[in-house]
């Protein structure tokens, strides 16, 4: 019965979308069924098989391993920060960042990340039948994070049409740093984690194709060669073959930046953690005066509890879920990783079921600020007519967020139970 609810799930969640799209007669139902079919596809094999579970396991590993390397580094500055029988969030989850950040940076100056970038791409637009840019930027996004792929592809950006820019930024509501898992990873099971990755790619394709579906002529599908990660890798490819670079930043700069910029990414999570974990104990604070039994969990709960009951759980687990939903989408998905972790793996607690789903949900950087944090940076990118296109639609980005999630959610959690 749970299994045939989560079914009914996913068709709901996809119905809510055609239902909010701004031209049901424009979507492409051949690639979105291309694309759920693929989804379909990589979580089976990420979940049902043992060499898939393997594979991701590895990669969490990896991760892992990457963190305790980062370890060392802390452990010589701040000794007595490891030394704690339990280390506080910033020094387990935050600080390993100084080290992972500046190694996905060096892959992209040496041109790894960015051939990789600009081929898994290419061959996610010929399957799936999507512009080659919005195919190209669903890649870019999961190894740059939002921001930094709006501001490579900002060229791309300025050229195209309004409503393109849209789906854009519906997009970059769904993904998660390359550089940021090593943070997830230890605060929640991490093949869960990785196994959420390409999905809410190719979930965010489903979504925004049903919700802002857009013609796009032969002539305008095409990316732009300067400023994108495409042109990087042309560039990083004639280096290898020995022709000289004179526009190139010399390594120990570009390294030296790449540390200062993680140095602020600790900071920014760091404040929004403290500012949105505080916002919500002072909310909760005010509605107890009015009635000690009202909280914010309480109220986000119900409002999110008919899509978490559609993911296939009994109605607690549900009602929980939603409160972790809700919470998530006001606040920020280390909030809650930092409130479930010491009880994630505990089965009795969280069964296989809800514990896939729920690391999924929150494995996505869709909330409030992530909204704010993109409207700023197409404000500094493209023109004001533009801007107000995108300004006017952050509902519309946000429900793009929450169903790519959702999305995500519910395909897991029909392998996993």
């Amino acid at each position: 019965m749970y299994l045939l609810i989560n079914i009914v799930g996913i068709i709901v969640f996809l119905a809510i979308a055609v239902l909010f799209s701004k031209n049901r007669k424009k979507i492409n139902w051949r690639s979105v069924i291309t694309v759920l079919i693929l989804n379909l596809l990589i979580a089976f094999l990420l979940t049902e098989f043992s060499w898939g579970r393997d594979a991701v396991k590895a990669a969490a590993d990896g991760f892992t391993s990457l963190v305790q390397v980062a370890n060392a580094g802390i452990g010589f500055a701040l000794p007595s920060w490891l030394a704690l029988k339990t280390p506080d969030f910033v020094t387990s989850a935050l600080l390993p960042i100084l080290l992972i950040v500046p190694v996905f940076d060096i892959l992209t100056y040496i041109g790894v990340l960015p051939f990789l970038i600009k081929w898994i791409g290419r061959g996610l637009s010929f399957v799936t039948g999507q512009p080659k840019f919005e195919s190209f930027f669903s890649v870019e996004m999961m190894f740059l994070g939002n921001t930094e792929a709006l501001a490579v592809s900002q060229l791309q950006l300025k050229q195209m049409k309004a409503n393109r820019d849209l789906t854009i930024a519906m997009m970059s509501m769904s993904c998660v740093t390359a550089s940021i898992l090593g943070a997830y990873v230890q605060l929640v099971p991490g093949q869960f984690v990785l196994t959420a990755v390409p999905l809410n790619i190719l979930n965010s394709v489903i979504i925004t194709s049903i919700l802002n579906p857009i013609e796009v002529s032969p002539e305008e599908d095409t990316i732009a060669k300067l400023g994108s990660s495409a042109d990087v890798a042309e560039a990083t490819a004639e280096a290898a073959d020995g022709d000289e670079d004179q526009g190139r930043e010399p390594f120990f700069s570009f390294l030296g930046d790449s540390i200062l910029g993680a140095g602020k990414l600790i900071l920014i999570i760091t404040a929004n953690v403290i500012a949105f974990v505080a916002l919500a104990a002072l909310i909760d604070k005010l509605l107890g005066y009015i009635n000690p039994w009202i909280s914010l969990e309480h109220i986000l709960g119900i409002i999110m509890f008919p899509f978490a009951w559609l993911m296939g759980l009994d109605v607690h687990q549900a009602f929980e879920f939603a409160q972790f939903m809700g919470k998530k989408l006001v606040t920020n998905e280390f909030v809650i990783m930092q409130q479930i972790t010491k009880n994630i793996n505990n089965h009795s607690v969280f069964p296989p079921h809800y514990q896939a789903q729920l690391v999924v949900f929150i494995t996505s950087f869709a909330n409030l600020s992530t909204v704010g944090m993109i409207v700023g940076a197409f404000k500094g990118i493209v023109d004001r007519a533009h801007n107000d296109v995108i300004s006017k639609n952050v509902v519309y980005m946000l429900l793009s967020g929450i169903l790519v999630s959702l999305m995500s959610a519910g395909i897991v959690g029909l392998f996993v139970w």
